[in-house]
């Protein structure tokens, strides 16, 4: 008995996250991944007919691992063409050495609790709540240390140092 095209459609849905996360651990590269989940959902489409129901997402994962090694033996191939590719820039190691060590002897005239907000805050990206909640605090306080550390830390660069991206601010 074929099934809907509404039956693939939740399929689909019900299957993807977990078929391009396997994909990912596969290939180690996230549009590869994407790529490979892609055609072993439309291999699978293609023989929908004939896959039977409690086995859809182990012949759809079937196809998606064929399909990596395949990939794996046949590498793509490359064409030469007459333009050479623009070339990314390289870093400079040496002010990247030097920004680092700024920042880090910035960090360490900051108290501990200063450290953590910054850190929280602005390396994990982390929601005033979620900093407040992580270190037993009120986000009045996340706020108030936040702003404080954030001073010391335009003290300590000055008017002559260049920050990471570029800016004196």
């Amino acid at each position: 008995m074929a099934r809907s095209d509404d039956e693939f459609v939740e399929f689909v849905q019900a299957s993807s996250n977990r078929l391009t996360h396997a994909a990912y651990l596969l290939t180690g590269d996230r549009h590869q991944a994407q790529d490979a989940a892609q055609t072993a959902f439309t291999r699978t489409y293609a023989a929908w007919s004939r896959v039977r129901r409690n086995d859809a997402y182990a012949y759809a994962r079937t196809v998606l691992i064929n399909h990596v090694i395949d990939g794996w033996r046949r590498p793509l191939r490359e064409y030469a063409s007459e333009e050479v590719p623009e070339r990314p820039t390289s870093q400079d190691v040496a002010q990247a050495v030097t920004q680092r060590e700024w920042l880090t002897s910035a960090l360490a005239r900051l108290t501990g609790r200063e450290r953590a907000v910054v850190v929280l805050r602005h390396f994990f990206d982390l929601p005033e709540q979620a900093v407040a909640d992580e270190l037993g605090v009120s986000v009045g306080t996340v706020k108030s240390t936040n702003s404080r550390a954030l001073a010391k830390l335009r003290v300590a660069a000055g008017p002559e140092d260049v920050l990471i991206g570029g800016s004196g601010r």
